[in-house]
Formats: structure tokens, sequence, C-alpha cells
């Protein structure tokens, strides 16, 4: 798949500068957030990334990403139930 960001060709440019290979990091940007919101497998982010099981292992760890681990929306959601069900417990 071929995705197309358009910026102001000033900021391509600086960031092109600071950045060798920014194509590279935007598909790994993209791929991660995809496997966070379990769009990708394992197994999917491994092959954008172009790396095996273990190494594509290592890189998650590095980077504190968990498979399966919550999001904020879900531990707010948690949050909120306990709310609802403490409150109706603190109130019998």
């Amino acid at each position: 798949m071929t995705v197309t960001i358009q910026l102001p060709p000033d900021v391509e440019q600086r960031l092109r500068a600071e950045t060798p290979d920014l194509d590279a990091q935007a598909t790994e940007a993209v791929a991660v957030a995809l496997f966070r919101q379990g769009k990708l497998s394992h197994y999917e982010l491994s092959q954008a990334l172009k790396l095996d099981r273990f190494e594509t292992d290592a890189y998650l760890q590095r980077h504190q990403i968990y498979e399966g681990s919550l999001t904020m929306e879900d531990l707010d959601a948690d949050r909120q139930t306990l709310d609802r069900v403490m409150g109706r417990v603190a109130k019998s």
C-alpha cells in the first residue's frame, strides 16, 4: 500500500534533513499505531517492519508496547465502571 502525506515543502525539507529515513519512520509509526489499535497482528506488524518474530518482540519491548495492552480509553472505561459499582456498594 502506498500512502501519501502532504506537507508544506519547507516542512518536508526540514524533516528530511533531520531524518534521513523519513519514509521508513512514517511507515513504522503507522504500523505501530495500527498494531496498538488491534488492526494489525504481531505477524502483520513483523511483515510491515521487515523483522522476524523475535526481532519484532525485541522491538516491541524496547518501545514498551505490549500486545493486548490496555489503552487510556480502556482504563477510563474501567474506572467509570468501578465508580458506578463502588458507588452502589457504598450506598447499600
